[in-house]
């Protein structure tokens, strides 16, 4: 049963495949994200959610989302520049990363970002070396490795002792001391992230106990600035990064995330005191249900033991099943009202792991269907390339109702 809502007869008209953004199902979720930062934002602490670029950087998304008053995490000074563009306000973007090129920390300094997200001590240094020569400071949260699983895909993982993100813990007040010693250098607290599409609160309870204790640890500490006075640390920021899941198995059913049990986690389990600010980064859980990927039926192929709906979208336009594994709905919304058939339905691409979905039940297909998958606005275009030397998708924009 389909319940998402189509403009079949304009799909006709246009030359798939293409993303197709619901902009009604997007200014739902960013007011959901809004009432609930709000509320959580009422009973302890100021809570300010950026929302993480990669996730989709579509223009009209950007303008969208800055409108409705979110910041911007960004991960390269190519973000940077289009959150700049799009609308965000300097004061409310932060730069991650774990290997920003001398020109992008120049950019991002000249344009006068919040705070840069520190992965590791020679970035630090050279942060400090390069606001130094410009006559400015550097604004910084050290993002901390907290060997937190979070129990998702192993390719979406970024908070374990192995991955490559952070600075690991036992690293930590070597690098605060640093901060403190280094010229140009202003700190602000601590970042964490620990991966993403993540559906169970525990690993976010596990993270909110691990920074109170590293909070607290920063706090006990005592350093020496560049004139050799001794201060004391304040986290006046924690920055907890993003993660938040989506159900890709029940768009229809689950369009908008649980927001408020995620706030509700830090607002329960992190320990904040009213002259400290919550930042989170959010991308998926903002963006993935608003999105689909709309591909034609070019061909039904009889194998030896599978019948094939080969579409015109590839690897290339949605990358996440051949990468993650990922699972995205598909629905034919040609013929909805058909029997269902058994499909694995694949792309064009000249690469066995071409699939999107394998023994799939859906609406019978024919050549000329159109198929939608679904939740598909994050990390869909985004992360679509031209290999075989194929187009990249476009997309079209609804209008909220």
């Amino acid at each position: 049963m389909i319940t998402g809502h189509f403009p079949i007869a304009q799909f006709e008209r246009l030359e798939t495949p293409f993303y197709y953004y619901d902009m009604t199902v997007l200014s739902d979720t960013l007011r959901t994200v809004n009432r609930e930062r709000a509320a959580v934002s009422a009973s302890c602490s100021a809570f300010d959610v950026h929302y993480a670029i990669k996730a989709c950087a579509t223009d009209a998304i950007l303008q969208k989302i800055a409108q409705a008053g979110l910041g911007a995490d960004c991960v390269s000074g190519g973000e940077v520049k289009a959150a700049i563009e799009a609308g965000f306000p300097a004061d409310r973007i932060v730069f991650a990363g774990v290997a920003k090129s001398d020109r992008e920390i120049r950019y991002a300094l000249e344009q006068g970002i919040f705070c840069f997200n520190v992965e590791s001590l020679e970035e630090l240094e050279v942060i400090s070396s390069l606001a130094f020569e410009m006559g400015t400071t550097a604004r910084v949260c050290l993002r901390v490795n907290p060997n937190v699983d979070a129990h998702t895909h192993g390719k979406i993982t970024t908070g374990l002792s192995e991955n490559k993100f952070g600075i690991p813990m036992r690293f930590l007040p070597q690098a605060v001391a640093c901060c403190y010693r280094l010229p140009a250098v202003e700190f602000l607290g601590l970042h964490f992230h620990i991966g993403s599409q993540i559906t169970d609160m525990k690993p976010f309870v596990h993270l909110a106990h691990r920074i109170n204790e590293l909070v607290a640890e920063v706090e006990q500490m005592t350093c020496t600035d560049p004139n050799g006075n001794t201060v004391r640390p304040t986290v006046q920021h924690i920055n907890v990064g993003g993660g938040l899941g989506i159900l890709y198995e029940h768009p229809n059913h689950f369009p908008i995330p649980d927001f408020k049990a995620y706030f509700d986690t830090w607002r329960t389990h992190l320990h904040v005191r009213a002259d400290q600010q919550v930042h989170c980064e959010l991308g998926r859980s903002i963006i993935a249900q608003c999105g689909n990927l709309v591909t034609r039926v070019l061909y039904v192929k009889k194998g030896e033991n599978k019948q094939f709906a080969i579409v015109d979208a590839g690897m290339n336009d949605l990358i996440r099943p051949a990468m993650y594994g990922a699972f995205h709905r598909v629905e034919n919304i040609t013929h909805p009202e058909k029997e269902e058939q058994l499909y694995d339905i694949v792309g064009p691409v000249c690469e066995s792991s071409d699939v999107f979905v394998e023994n799939y039940h859906i609406s019978a297909v024919e050549r000329g269907d159109l198929l939608v998958m679904r939740s598909a606005g994050a990390y869909g275009e985004t992360m679509a390339s031209q290999y075989n030397l194929r187009r990249l998708p476009g997309h079209i924009i609804s209008s909220p109702k």
